[in-house]
This record gives structure tokens, C-alpha cells and sequence, in this order.
């Protein structure tokens, strides 16, 4: 991913640079130099206030508190998104919001769920906190309002098993985060210790003085207390480890977890290593943030104790390049080490997208393991066959490399420049490892690794009888022992035992996510911490609890029972009545299909100087008629400060905000009579205007066209978080027939921000509109993954099938649209689906497939085929754009004016979402017809960019010889109005 890289989680967590975080001048704060997205109205970031940190350390566990306030300096409330990582081994155990004054703990929730709650209660204008877990050891924290003038209070708890080093226990907390605090605030207490009469030893701390413990009843505590303070350096705590075997114990939920410590010699061998080695080396665009230089060298002592050996190079990245082989003589691998610093770092990561050949010993993989592009599920070595991952990044997906490493008898090894030689000898050593490990009396045995880590072997599981025991079969240096550990349920208890259980068990699933999805959510849910697939929750009101049935806090669950009973009637209802309206509205759109509209020339008389009529409409009903100036621009959006005023747009409000957002003439007592003419059989020519970026770079890679991609890593660094530079980028390549350097570019959308369905979303719609559904599809399957709330990311997966062919697969997922009850802002996208849906039926009849169309309701299967139809689609929530056409009666269609004289329909206006927006036309007049894109305004409480629009204009649409064309663009500014292109409409045979 392309994001900065920060040493330790705290040090990460409060170098708050991404998004709406930053810091600023008006409270004394350094200014931030490099900007990585545009302020809206020129608005300063939200600002860190203030932090008070707290560390327990028990035995070889410890759990860290972190409670922060942060300070929005705007006169607008604005949402919080910090993005953050976990060091390896680290947990997260809660995450609690402040709700009405007092600190209100999360609940886990499913992740989807979670992220669609937030964002509904959101735009309700209520206070949501949500923790999400987007990939490895990567999370999201994203609160909502930090008041305008005001501050919200968070805390974060994480624990995690203290490391060991020459017989010392170290506790390790960064503090170099280089912002000035007005209050800081740092405890330490440790509640045990091996040798009572020895303090703990602190160090390495700048500007905070000396950290003194004093005994205390339980063990030793220490505190500082600093005002108007920058912290620098780390604090690092070292304490003597016990040589005995150490347990705790800890009941949660009806069950007694344990956590066992068991330290073996050191009894390190030097491994046979293999004559054929598999080096894969993972070059996407999050490579750049690895310490190659340091992965060298380690490779460099690696490769002078192999001596001799074939090297098979694989580089990863969006597709897999061809296999590079290189021969090792006398430790010299030269020409490697050249091949390796010449990497071009770029692209997603497909890490799982390569063929293991049988005659390769082992293989090598240096990556950070953010596996984010494809569906292909991990290899499956041989036999005999071993992985080692290599990771040098903090940004890393820790928990997947260690769990492919050891399910083949390898495993994952940290690469540090601060510890030269440490990997390689972890490489090249061979240190005690656990053949088996079975219990008498316990079940459900979870290891850190099976390999013991700094001289430990660390097993948890759950006690099932009083004593147990269990029985370990451990190979040490090159010989078989067997060792058995009692465990009492008398052992000490400790508030983390259960959850080091569950982090050890979250690891082990990890190689085989995709299988063990339930399990995952499973664990998340019962031990309330965010996973893959569950997330921590914070909500305000308890209607809201019951509304989105989310059981809350026990402080607060008899009041949410009741509620809870009430909510299930209502959705009841709401279920019942949710198809009948589709089969209505369904039935309104196929009578304006069935009606003939006139191609005469529109001539309408004037009345007070504007065209008026009243128009009839199958079944008796009028409209009143009015076309508008095309050129006229559109009402002016309500300030921020109104906008954030309005009350939630139920159906009254969004009607109000439709009358507000166009003033309509209406004079009775004027009519016409309508012409109905014959519709003519017409050949279309559709002519898109390639919409161009006025971007810096975009001058200088079109002056050296043969040299695009040279010039765009040149340019990459200072673009590497807009996706609009990708966009471009990409487009000048695949003008030039680079197609494979273009879907390379373009799948860095991937590795930009992780899990954005928003970034996601536009590169879904690029890999169709360069004709790669199969690159589409995996995309869309993890956009629904993250987002299955909105009903785009089902119609968008059955769209990329239909263009894959894969048909029955297409029109099951857009049934899910039509059969669901999505949220009112979602207007009309329905009928859109249907008349997707139908035309995809017809598809494959004319290819002669047979489709079961069975789970479809039979009123809502009739096809309604289009002369002309365009579809606009857009990647920013909480937006307003507009769709427009302007027929040859210079007659524009759109949100005022949904119905043209000939015939030209216009969907519901889509004001709080990502669209999709259709205008419709049975029988098109002949002459131009020209097509624009307007961005109305939006309600973001996020710091925002531009906003990226998708159009996809059909011809013979519904029928057997549609033909497609696609084309995206961008809108900046409320106002910004883009002509995207036009159509001619020609009566056949000119």
C-alpha cells in the first residue's frame, strides 16, 4: 500500500497524517509540509490535543491503554479516520468512544455491518465510533462528529506477550511522534516480577527525565506527568525473566483459558540447505516501503553459506513476471543482487498468483504480505518443500506470512537494519521445534509458532479438568526429546490469558481465510475484538442498538430488549411490502416504454414568457411540462453549516430538498396536443469526448509519449496517494497499446488505501472499461465483501459476470438488488437493475444458454429494449451529481425535468449516494444529442477530493447487438459541469 511507514503502533497511531488528521498552526502544532489530499473550503485537520498513555505489565504479558482527545478547529463537525498498524503479536482488546461525557466501550460487530451502521447513523448526524480491521495487522479508526470548537476522548487497549532478550523480559512503547501535546500523561506498573528484590530498569526516553519505579503493594509503578510537552524516543522497560515454566489463567464465557511459557536452550543448528531455491520477491507498489537494502545484505550472508545453487527469481506484483534463473557459484550471486536493486517497486499484490515447481528445496518470500489484488488462493507446497516469508515493513500483514510459512515447515523472520545478521542466521539456524503437542485434560491447544521465538515456547488452550498436562515432542539439534508440562487451574490469573489464546488462534486461521471466514467472525464476536471479519462499534442512543440489532453494552441491554421486540414487527412489515413496490413501479416503467411519443419538432406557445404545456400520461394522469434554459445553472447548495443542520432526508425531507434544489413553474390552463409519430429505424454514431486532466504531469508524459511509464515513476512519489495520477497514467498507456504497463498502473488503486470500497469501486469500472472482467471481477467480490449494505456493490459484481459471460451468475446477483430493501437514498436503482437484469436474459438466449431464472419474480421478467441509454455512476458517498441530455429539440433531460417531449426519461435524483443515475430513450429522434455531467454538491464529513464518474452509454440496449462505451472523468468543485460527449441519431440507410 502506499502509505507511510512508521516504527511501533503508537508512534504510527499518533503520527495522525492520514486523511482528516493533521495538525495545526493555530494551536502552536509544526505545520504539516506534504499535504495528501485538498482540504474542502480551505478547512484545517482535525488536531491531537492531548494523550494519556498506561502500560500493566503481568508476568510476560502486557496490556497498553491509550486515551487521546483530539481538537477540530473548524466551524463545521467533521468525521475522524486515522489508519494505523499492530506490531506483530500485538492484540486489540477494546476501543471505547466518549458518549455524553463518560468513555462508552465498543461491541464487536459483523464487519460489513459495522461499517453500514456507522455510515447510516453518520449521515443521520448521530455519534458512531467504528474500529475495523482493513488488512493483516492494519486498522481503521473512524469516529463521528468531532464537534465544531470541540474534542472527542478515545481509548485504544492492545496486549501483547513481552519479548526476551539475554534473560531480560522487554517491554518496548514509541514516543517519537514529534507533536507538541498540552497534556501528557504515562504510567507504568508492573504487577509481578521473577525476582522481587530487582526494580524494573527504564530507558531511552527524550525530554520526559528519568522514569522511577517505586514498590508498590502488587509490584512496582511509575508515572510522569507533562504539560505543553513533545515526547521523543521510546520508552523501553526491562525486567528478569523466569527460567521456570510460567502459567496463567483467565475465565471468560464458562471457560478457563491458559497461557504456558515454556523456555528451552538454545540449541540452534545449522540447517541443509537446498541446490535449487525459489527467490519471490514481491515488487508492488508497497514494496518501496520495505528496508531492501537491509533484505540484501541478509540474503548476501544467506547466499555465501549456500555456496552454490540455482536461483528461480519471481517477481509478484498484479500478474506474475516470467521466471528469471541465476546460478550461484562460491557465494557470488552478483548478477542477482543487480537484478534485485533494479526492481521497479509498482502495481498491486497478487502474492498468491505463482506455481510452485517440484524440484525447488525451499523458497524465499520477501513481502510484506498485503495480499490485495485476485482471488487466487495461496499455493500448496509438496512435500519436503518449505516457505520462509522475509519481512522488512511495519505495514504489514504479519499474521498471513507466518501462518503459509509454517503450514509448510517454515516460517516468518523479521528483517531489521537496526539488528544486522539476525534474519540470516534465523534463515540459516535451525532452533528447537514442536514435532507434535497433544493434552490430557485441556483441548483446543493454539501455539505462537512451532518454532520456540528468543528461547520460548508459548502454548494456550482451554483447561477442561482441574490439572492437566500437556505433552510436547520437540526436535533439538538434530535429536527428538519429549517434554511434559503440568498446568493447574490454581496458576495465577491474568485479564489476557483468554485473549492470547484467541490472537494465537486468529494466526493460525489466517492461512486459510478464505475457508475459515466463520470461525474468524466467530472468535471476533466472543472475545469483542476487530478481525477480518468483525469490527468494534460505538453507538449513541439505544434505538439505534435495537434498529441495527446490535446487542450493546450490559450496562444497557434490558432497554434494548425492549426495543428489540418492537423493531422485528416493524421490519416485518417493511419486508412485505418492499417486493409489491417494485412490481409497481416496474409496471409505471413499462407503460412509458409502451407509449408512443412524438418526433415532430417541439413547438410549444409561450406563456409569460416561458414554454408551459400539460402533458397526458398512460392511464389519464398529466405532468406539467416546462423545459428549462440547458444553460441555466443549478440552484446553489446550502452552506456546510446548513447542510449539517438538516434533519435526516426520510422521503419528506429529500422531496423538500428536490424543491429546494429546483424551482419549478407551474401555470394552469395551458395544454397542447400531442403528435405521435412513427418511430423510424435509425443507425446511431456515438462520439465520447475523452475527458483530459489539466494536471502537471500530464503535459510533460504526453511531450515524451515513447517514454510514458518512465516519466510516470519519475512522477510517482509525489502522487502516490492520488488515484486520479493512476487514472491518468494509465489512460496515456493504454492510448499508446501499452495494455499490460496500463492494467499495472491502474491496479495501484489497490495497494492505495486499504479496503476503500470508494478507490475499489473505480477500479473495478476501469477494468471493464479496458475490457479485463476477469481482473474485475475478484475486485467487485471484495467490494461487496466490504459493503454488501448498498446495493451497488451487487449490481456492479453482476455487471463485471455479465461481461465475463458468466450470465446465470450475473442476473443472480442483480436479482439480490431487486429482492433487498435498501436504504431511501438509494432511489430507483431497482428499475435500473431490472432492465440490466432483462437485457442480460436476452444475451444469453441469443447465445443459446439456458438460464434459471426461477428466483425472479415472473411480473418483473419482460425486457423494454432502448435505442439509446446512458448510465452515470460516481465513487464519493453523500453526493449529488447530475446527469444531463440534451436531445435535438434542444431539450435537456434531467432531475427537474425527468420526461422530454419525445419520450427521453431521466431515473430518481441521486443525492446521497453513488448513484446510479439512467436516462432512458425507446425511439430516438434523429439528430445530436449531447451529454454533460454536473456535481451538484455532497455532505462528506471527511476532507475530500475530487469525485470520479463513470458513463456508460448503450446503443440497441436490451437487444441481442448492444454495444457498449465507457468513459470516466473527474468533478472537483460544486458547480464544475463537464461535456462528456454527444451521439448522432441518423435514419437508416443515410
Amino acid at each position: 500500500m502506499s502509505q507511510r511507514i512508521f516504527l511501533g503502533f503508537i508512534q504510527f497511531f499518533l503520527l495522525v497524517l492520514m486523511v482528516a488528521w493533521k495538525p495545526a498552526s493555530a494551536l502552536g502544532l509544526p505545520p504539516q509540509q506534504d499535504k495528501l489530499i485538498t482540504t474542502i473550503n480551505g478547512e484545517q485537520p482535525i488536531v491531537l490535543q492531548s494523550m494519556r498513555v498506561s502500560a500493566d505489565i503481568s508476568g510476560r504479558l502486557a496490556q497498553t491503554t491509550v486515551e487521546m482527545v483530539f481538537f477540530n478547529p473548524n466551524s463545521r463537525p467533521l468525521e475522524g479516520t486515522l489508519q494505523f498498524p499492530l506490531q506483530e503479536g500485538q492484540q486489540i482488546t477494546g476501543f471505547s468512544l466518549d458518549i455524553e461525557g463518560a468513555l462508552r466501550p465498543a461491541v464487536p460487530v459483523e464487519k460489513a455491518k459495522g461499517r453500514q451502521v456507522f455510515e447510516a447513523i453518520e449521515r443521520r448526524r448521530v455519534d458512531p465510533g467504528l474500529l475495523e480491521n482493513t488488512q493483516g495487522n492494519n486498522f481503521k479508526l473512524r469516529i463521528f462528529p468531532v464537534p465544531a470548537k470541540g474534542t472527542r476522548s478515545v481509548q485504544i487497549k492492545y496486549m501483547e506477550a513481552l519479548s526476551q532478550r539475554d534473560k531480560q523480559l522487554q517491554y518496548s512503547l514509541p514516543l517519537s511522534y514529534g507533536y507538541r501535546l498540552q497534556d501528557f500523561q504515562l504510567s507504568v506498573a508492573v504487577h509481578s516480577n521473577a525476582d522481587g528484590n530487582a526494580a524494573p530498569q527504564a530507558a531511552g526516553l527524550s525530554g520526559l527525565g528519568e522514569l522511577r519505579f517505586e514498590r508498590t503493594a502488587e509490584g512496582y509503578q511509575a508515572n510522569i506527568s507533562k504539560t505543553q510537552f513533545t515526547p521523543g524516543g521510546a520508552l523501553n522497560v526491562r525486567l528478569p525473566a523466569s527460567d521456570s515454566i510460567q502459567t496463567a489463567i483467565q475465565e471468560l464465557d464458562g471457560s478457563t483459558y491458559f497461557a504456558t511459557e515454556v523456555p528451552v536452550p538454545d540449541t540452534s543448528t545449522a540447517r541443509k540447505l537446498p541446490g535449487v531455491i525459489g527467490l519471490l520477491w514481491d515488487s508492488s507498489g508497497s514494496g518501496i516501503n520495505r528496508a531492501v537494502d537491509a533484505e540484501l545484505s541478509e540474503l548476501d550472508i544467506y547466499f555465501k553459506a549456500v555456496g552454490r545453487a540455482e536461483v528461480r527469481l519471481i517477481r509478484l506484483r498484479d500478474r506474475p513476471e516470467a521466471t528469471q534463473v541465476f546460478k550461484i557459484s562460491n557465494g557470488n550471486w552478483s548478477a542477482l543482487r543487480a537484478a534485485l536493486q533494479a526492481t521497479v517497486y509498482d502495481g498491486a499484490s497478487a502474492l498468491n498468483n505463482w506455481q510452485p515447481q517440484s524440484d525447488v528445496g525451499e523458497y524465499l518470500m520477501f513481502s510484506d504480505g498485503l495480499n490485495n489484488y485476485g482471488a487466487v488462493a495461496a499455493p500448496v507446497l509438496a512435500a519436503g518443500q518449505r516457505l520462509y516469508a522475509l519481512n522488512s515493513s511495519a505495514s504489514a500483514d504479519t499474521g498471513r506470512l507466518a501462518a503459509l510459512a509454517e503450514r509448510s515447515g517454515g516460517k516468518l523472520i523479521q528483517v531489521s537494519a537496526l539488528a544486522p545478521g539476525e534474519a540470516a542466521k534465523e534463515l540459516l539456524m535451525e532452533g528447537t521445534r514442536v514435532i507434535s503437542a497433544n493434552a490430557v485434560g485441556a483441548s483446543r491447544l493454539q501455539l505462537e509458532s512451532m518454532e520456540a521465538r528468543q528461547g520460548v515456547l508459548r502454548i494456550t488452550g482451554i483447561l477442561q479438568n482441574q490439572d492437566a498436562q500437556i505433552q510436547l515432542s520437540l526436535s533439538q539439534g538434530g535429536k527428538l526429546r519429549q517434554l511434559t508440562i503440568p498446568v493447574s487451574a490454581k496458576a495465577p490469573a491474568d485479564p489476557m490469558a483468554a485473549y492470547l489464546w484467541a490472537n494465537y488462534r486468529l494466526h493460525a486461521l489466517e492461512a486459510d481465510y478464505e475457508n475459515q471466514r466463520a470461525e474468524i467472525r466467530r472468535v471476533g464476536q466472543q472475545f469483542g475484538i476487530p478481525t477480518r471479519e468483525t469490527s468494534l462499534i460505538v453507538l449513541e442512543t439505544m434505538e439505534d442498538y435495537a434498529r441495527y440489532d446490535i446487542t450493546p453494552p450490559a450496562a444497557y441491554q434490558k432497554a434494548y430488549g425492549m426495543l428489540k421486540t418492537l423493531r422485528n414487527k416493524q421490519l416485518q412489515q417493511e419486508r412485505d411490502i418492499h417486493l409489491e413496490n417494485v412490481v409497481r413501479q416496474f409496471a409505471q416503467k413499462q407503460a412509458w416504454w409502451e407509449t408512443p411519443y412524438p418526433k415532430d419538432d417541439l413547438h410549444l406557445p409561450q406563456v409569460t414568457g416561458k414554454p408551459l404545456a400539460r402533458l397526458s400520461l398512460p392511464g389519464g394522469g398529466t405532468a406539467m411540462y416546462a423545459p428549462p434554459n440547458p444553460a441555466a445553472a443549478p440552484a446553489p447548495e446550502p452552506a456546510p453549516a446548513m447542510a449539517y443542520a438538516r434533519e435526516n432526508q426520510d422521503a419528506a425531507g429529500t422531496e423538500a430538498r428536490r424543491a429546494q434544489k429546483l424551482e419549478r413553474v407551474m401555470v394552469t390552463g395551458s395544454s397542447i396536443r400531442r403528435e405521435v409519430g412513427v418511430p423510424v429505424q435509425s443507425e446511431i454514431g456515438i462520439s465520447l469526448k475523452k475527458w483530459t486532466s489539466d494536471a502537471p504531469y500530464i503535459e510533460r508524459m504526453k511531450a515524451t509519449a515513447d517514454n510514458i511509464y518512465a516519466i510516470y515513476l519519475d512522477e510517482k512519489p509525489g502522487y502516490a496517494n492520488s488515484s486520479a495520477f493512476f487514472l491518468d497514467a494509465a489512460d496515456l498507456l493504454q492510448e499508446k497499446g501499452k495494455h499490460d504497463l496500463a492494467l499495472r498502473v491502474l491496479s495501484n488503486l489497490a495497494e492505495m488505501d486499504l479496503e476503500n470500497r470508494q478507490v475499489l469501486r473505480i477500479l473495478g469500472y476501469r477494468l471493464l472499461e479496458m475490457n479485463a472482467p476477469d481482473l474485475a471481477i475478484p475486485v467487485f467480490l471484495k467490494v461487496r465483501q466490504l459493503a454488501e449494505e448498498e446495493p451497488q456493490s451487487w449490481r456492479d459484481l453482476g455487471l463485471a459476470y455479465a461481461a465475463n459471460k458468466q450470465y446465470q451468475a450475473a442476473i443472480d446477483q442483480l436479482n439480490e438488488v431487486v429482492i433487498r430493501k435498501w436504504d431511501g437514498r438509494f432511489r430507483d436503482i431497482e428499475l435500473i437493475t431490472l432492465g440490466e437484469l432483462n437485457a442480460i436474459v436476452v444475451k444469453a438466449g441469443a447465445q443459446k444458454i439456458r438460464l434459471d431464472t426461477s428466483r425472479v419474480d415472473p411480473r418483473l421478467l419482460k425486457n423494454m429494449p432502448l435505442d439509446v441509454r446512458a448510465v452515470m455512476t460516481w465513487d464519493a458517498d453523500n453526493s449529488d451529481m447530475d446527469l444531463w441530455v440534451t436531445d435535438p429539440n434542444n431539450e435537456k433531460c434531467f432531475y427537474g425535468h425527468q420526461l422530454t417531449y419525445q419520450g427521453g426519461r431521466m431515473s430518481a435524483d441521486v443525492t446521497q449516494g453513488y448513484g446510479p443515475e439512467e436516462f432512458s430513450l425507446r425511439n430516438a429522434k434523429a439528430g445530436k444529442y449531447k451529454i454533460q455531467a454536473n456535481f451538484y454538491g455532497n455532505r462528506q464529513q471527511v476532507v475530500a477530493g475530487a469525485t470520479t464518474l463513470q458513463l456508460k452509454l448503450t446503443t440497441g440496449f436490451g437487444t441481442p447487438d448492444a454495444k457498449d462505451q465507457m468513459i470516466t472523468l473527474r468533478l472537483k468543485d460544486r458547480g464544475d459541469t463537464v461535456f462528456v460527449g454527444e451521439f448522432e441519431v441518423k435514419p437508416k440507410g443515410n
